[in-house]
């Protein structure tokens, strides 16, 4: 009787845990919330960067705008008439903010082109001017003329609609992926529910807690941080879920008690999945380096949804999973006496011997095979233009596209200088500036006593190059050069933010890749208190993440068309890559430790392979899924970072981790864990001629042999 109370007690506390977590998860997320932030101009440029500052200038102005949209109409066919062009004028008149500007009508006569003011706070505010307007300018046109609306208002517009439920569309693809995927890993009807739905609470509370940390703490974040942080949470969490119910499963072979199994498994599974955690995390938070205040706002973000995940499957999924009894598992069931894992005939052990046969051949021609899709590194050039952000272009690019037919091609987004010198000087710099079509002063606030007060004046600069350019940047360049002698004069405008962007992007590159690299580095040399051994994992995963990178350069550009990566895409795609891509090789070399002070390097390495292949191949697997929803947004951007990333964890789990690491440890020997002692010295030695898969006879379990 008593050991039927005792089982109850436990049982009610396991019932305990479960409900007092996911109901505070359900209340927090319900009662709090997310916490919310109003947008600045300057969230996405760099810090202390020459935009940025000419933005903050330009909010002193009187009758500051927020922004312009620029109102094309166009004639099918032939050119536009007088008449046309009369009627036009006419209706610009009347449009939103338009006020008495006139029409400036092209050289060739097929187009006319008017500028309408667009004071938005952000860009849903943006959306909703810039749609009222795209309706009025397209409302009885003459016969054979149509109207599009570009420029920074309609581009912001457009952007904004790319992520308008865009979170609820990951969130939504991103469980249904996750779920598929653990039906097929697990192959039972019941069992993927309970990991799902642990991380799927997870998942809400580290929104809520993500969001009111950077809200704390004054760090800013963007549309895009929250589904960021959904899909790491749910790639991290069913990662770690993955690791502790294969090592449960494994424990209930061996023992009746599911109590028990539990508490083994999440024994030997708790080292690798913090270690891993706060491996993740560190590499997050080097994202606070930036000078991006998004970027910033990402990597605290994140860090604190990896805490959460972590925390929900080491705590809540272990008592959720206790609280069912074997059935949940149907149609494998795990019973008593069963050989584990590590002990049967698997895939990965078969793997494991072939490996072991010939390890420095394998090393070879994985080395080979890294360094071949690598090769595109070399060429790879970053910085999209405005037409290549979007997978499918809106209605602001192809309309700045068909304006540059008829006019100077910076005339929809010239650059923006905004001074406190005299605008007539700053207007007769910037048109003697080379590669500037013309110049107009564009804001001197309501030239009284208010100007006079605050000093401010804005001047507007027509690019003569494209957009995104070479040429428009070294305009700009230029123009810079020339505002020097003034003072405080600022260059903004699409141009100069794209420049500033792609230049504070290598700076961050340059700080936050090598030191991401050495931490990494020193906390697997604190998990593993080994010198050789973090060496070689690092060095695998960097080889990885070039191999990923080159492959998607050459997917992007020679496949689909594109002129080169996003400025973040790169540092985004190694910070998770490395990060996470060093989970797997923690999951794989914490257990093969473990085995080798039983069986040996040798023998130990091959068992641990066999134990985690399975499970690692299909957390590597759910993971790529994971970030490749990410495509999912019509954001050139993130489907890059999605590609890098799913490309990169594909490799490291089916090839670097089950042949290239394996094979080097083997290679090495003792020296692989050096200056560490991994054996016991109670091990057998292999014999020769004796088979690579066989076991000393202590390891063979009381239920018999294999």
């Amino acid at each position: 009787m008593r050991a039927v109370a005792d089982r109850i007690t436990r049982t009610w506390w396991a019932v305990t845990i479960v409900i007092v977590a996911l109901a505070g998860a359900l209340v927090v997320v319900g009662v709090v919330g997310e916490a919310t932030r109003t947008p600045t101009s300057v969230d996405s440029l760099p810090i202390g960067s020459d935009s940025a500052a000419a933005l903050q200038l330009r909010d002193q102005l009187p009758k500051a705008q927020g922004s312009t949209a620029v109102v094309l109409f166009t004639k099918d066919s032939g050119k536009l008439s007088p008449s046309d062009v009369s009627s036009l004028q006419k209706q610009f008149a009347t449009l939103p903010g338009a006020g008495q500007m006139p029409l400036q009508k092209s050289d060739d006569g097929t187009a006319a082109v008017g500028v309408v003011p667009v004071d938005s706070k952000d860009a849903v505010d943006a959306g909703t001017l810039v749609g009222k307007l795209r309706t009025a300018a397209k409302a009885e046109l003459p016969p054979g003329v149509s109207a599009a609306v570009t420029g920074p208002a309609a581009i912001q517009a457009d952007l904004g609609a790319v992520f308008k439920g865009a979170n609820v569309r990951l969130l939504i693809s991103t469980a249904s992926i996750v779920a598929i995927l653990l039906v097929i890993t697990y192959r039972s009807p019941t069992l993927w529910i309970v990991p799902l739905v642990v991380v799927g609470v997870a998942d809400r509370l580290a929104s809520v807690a993500a969001t009111h940390t950077l809200s704390a703490f004054g760090v800013t974040w963007d549309e895009s941080t929250i589904g960021i942080l959904s899909v790491l949470v749910f790639g991290a969490g069913t990662d770690y879920a993955l690791l502790l119910i294969s090592r449960y499963r494994d424990e209930l072979r061996h023992h009746e008690s599911r109590r028990e199994a539990m508490a083994l498994a999440l024994h030997r599974t708790a080292e690798a999945v913090l270690s891993s955690a706060v491996t993740v995390v560190l590499g997050l938070l080097t994202l606070l380096l930036s000078v991006f205040p998004a970027t910033r706002g990402l990597g605290l973000a994140c860090a604190v949804g990896v805490v959460v995940a972590a925390v929900f499957v080491l705590i809540v999924l272990p008592a959720a999973l206790v609280l069912f009894g074997r059935w949940i598992f149907w149609p494998k069931v795990p019973h008593v006496g069963t050989d584990s894992l590590a002990d049967g005939h698997s895939l990965w052990r078969r793997v494991g011997d072939r490996v072991a046969a010939h390890p420095k051949r394998f090393i070879a021609v994985t080395l080979v095979v890294l360094a071949a899709m690598a090769g595109g590194v070399g060429f790879i050039s970053v910085g999209l233009s405005q037409s290549d952000q979007f997978i499918s272009k809106p209605e602001a690019i192809t309309a700045a596209d068909r304006l540059a037919q008829s006019f100077p091609a910076g005339s929809a987004d010239p650059a923006i200088i905004v001074t406190t010198a005299a605008p007539d000087a700053v207007k007769a710099a910037a048109e003697s500036t080379p590669g500037i079509v013309s110049a107009r002063v564009t804001n001197q606030g309501d030239g009284g006593a208010q100007q006079r007060l605050t000093g401010v004046s804005e001047i507007s600069a027509v690019i003569k190059a494209a957009p995104g350019s070479d040429a428009a940047s070294e305009t700009v360049r230029e123009l810079r050069a020339k505002l020097v002698a003034l003072p405080e004069s600022h260059v903004a405008g699409t141009d100069a933010q794209a420049l500033d962007q792609k230049e504070a992007s290598a700076r961050d590159r340059a700080v936050v890749l090598p030191l991401l690299s050495v931490l990494v580095l020193l906390a697997l040399g604190i998990l593993l208190r080994s010198v050789v051994a973090p060496i070689v994992l690092v060095a695998t995963v960097l080889a990885t993440y070039l191999a990923s990178l080159g492959v998607s350069w050459w997917i992007f550009t020679q496949l689909l068309g594109f002129s080169g990566l996003d400025n973040n895409s790169p540092l985004f795609a190694f910070v998770f890559l490395v990060a996470l891509g060093v989970d797997y090789n923690i999951f794989l070399i914490t257990r093969a430790s473990e085995e080798s002070r039983k069986h040996g390097v040798h023998e130990g390495m091959l068992r641990a392979l066999a134990a985690t292949g399975g499970v690692i191949t299909s957390a590597g697997v759910l993971l790529a899924a994971v970030f490749a929803v990410l495509g999912v947004l019509p954001l050139v951007a993130l489907a890059q970072i999605g590609v890098i990333i799913c490309i990169g964890v594909l490799l490291d789990t089916l090839l670097v981790r089950t042949i290239l690491v394996p094979a080097i440890a083997l290679t090495l020997g003792e020296k692989f864990w050096w200056p560490r002692v991994v054996t016991s010295g109670r091990h057998e030695p292999h014999a020769p001629g004796q088979p690579l898969d066989s076991q000393p006879a202590e390891a063979v379990s009381a239920t018999g042999p294999r």
